[in-house]
């Protein structure tokens, strides 16, 4: 790990000042408590989404007040400070899709300082590294985002017992699954690391309501991870209620069933008019491309239709889960089935990997893939004609707490 030092508290910036310059990553740190639980929010991953960063601008503005009464430790963190500048999604490649393990082993290194994300990449993980290696309690990461469609905001959750808990504390939508479908993600870097990771699509892009948002998730998520106490946010119970739409009922929970990726040479287009969370139905046109029409590929409600000229995901497609099989699943996990599953007919251990799972899907076809996904197992790769089946570490244990005992 790389041991950058990270300052611990500077001015907040104005929000109406810039966001940042190249390279100036850190919006404040805020230390109270050395021991206790540390908050990383990080806005603006993607040049064309300013709200996360604005927003933790305006939360630095009023932290700097309560540092002393903080029982932990909080960053906040602008992501792609050369895309922002030039208002693009990323200049060489999209910055959340660079975490590999391959990436990540060279960095520091002259080539991937060769690209402006290789830079970007290198800062941000220098300064993440440099956190969680004096972190002693638990660690939460935000990765505040926004969309390109209009649409209530929702989180984005890593199918593990600890994300989950952590999220169905605030009044969001939640969506698990979308980060397995992806590769080079923050979060799923940061997740692998050890600590407790959640993303946050906050609205549209250039919203002011997004904004506050954002500012509302981070305070929400500040108090529920232990690190401030609710009466010193004044305003929380109207931020609950900005993001909770005031329901009064448990968040509803999504998985994602369907990615549509996409490249340049597709030429996809998204028909106009959908929003997140619009309902599909199977056969449905949602786009067209070189080849021709783009249909769904099964009913279910459409999330993220990519209404700009960048990026990989054309759209997602979810479902709702049951609380009762999201009650099973968390039993299940707790009792460890997963520890035994591989002793079923057809599913074999990974030779090097003992959180991966190779399915022979001729032998092994009367067990859904639902049985896995109780059980953690989301991530899906074919190799051949068999199906590997991977799922997170750290699902209820927390490795960062035994620093500080």
């Amino acid at each position: 790990m790389n041991t950058a030092t990270v300052q611990k508290s500077r001015p907040a910036k104005r929000v109406n000042a810039p966001l940042s310059s190249e390279g100036d990553h850190l919006i404040g740190a805020f230390v109270g408590r050395q021991g206790g639980p540390t908050l990383i929010a990080v806005g603006s991953l993607h040049g064309n989404e300013p709200a996360g960063s604005l927003a933790l601008s305006r939360i630095a503005e009023r932290l700097q007040h309560l540092e002393e009464k903080l029982a932990g430790r909080v960053y906040l963190i602008t992501g792609n400070t050369r895309a922002i500048a030039r208002r693009k999604r990323f200049l060489s490649e999209d910055l959340n899709r660079q975490w590999t393990s391959e990436n990540l082993s060279r960095v520091g290194s002259e080539d991937l300082y060769m690209t402006p994300e290789g830079t970007e990449l290198t800062e941000l993980d220098q300064i993440l590294d440099s956190i969680l290696i004096t972190a002693m309690d638990e660690v939460f990461v935000l990765d505040l985002h926004s969309t390109s469609a209009d649409g209530m905001p929702f989180a984005t959750v890593g199918d593990t017992l600890r994300n989950r808990q952590f999220a169905q504390k605030l009044p969001v939508t939640i969506l698990l699954g979308i980060e397995e479908q992806l590769e080079g993600t923050m979060l799923e870097y940061l997740n692998t690391a050890g600590a407790v990771t959640l993303g946050f699509e906050g609205g549209q892009h250039l919203s002011q309501q997004t904004i506050r948002n954002h500012e509302a998730l981070v305070w929400l998520a500040i108090v529920n991870a232990g690190i401030l106490n609710a009466q010193d946010v004044p305003d929380l119970a109207e931020m609950r209620k900005r993001l909770s739409g005031e329901k009064d009922e448990s968040a509803r929970v999504f998985e994602i069933r369907y990615r549509h990726a996409v490249t340049a040479d597709d030429e996809f287009e998204m028909l106009r008019g959908f929003n997140n969370f619009d309902k599909v139905r199977s056969g449905q046109m949602l786009g067209s491309d070189r080849r021709g029409r783009v249909t769904a590929c099964e009913s279910g409600i459409l999330l993220m239709p990519l209404y700009q000229k960048q990026g990989e995901d054309g759209f997602f497609i979810g479902r709702e889960i049951s609380p009762f099989w999201l009650k099973i699943s968390e039993i299940l996990r707790r009792l460890g089935v997963q520890n035994y599953i591989h002793l079923l007919p057809g599913v074999r251990r990974h030779d090097r990997d003992p959180a991966k799972l190779i399915i022979n899907t001729r032998v092994a076809r009367i067990f859904p893939l639902q049985v896995f996904h109780l059980l953690g197992f989301r991530r899906r790769r074919w190799i051949g004609s068999r199906l590997v089946v991977s799922r997170r570490k750290h699902d209820t244990d927390a490795p960062f707490k035994w620093k500080g005992e």
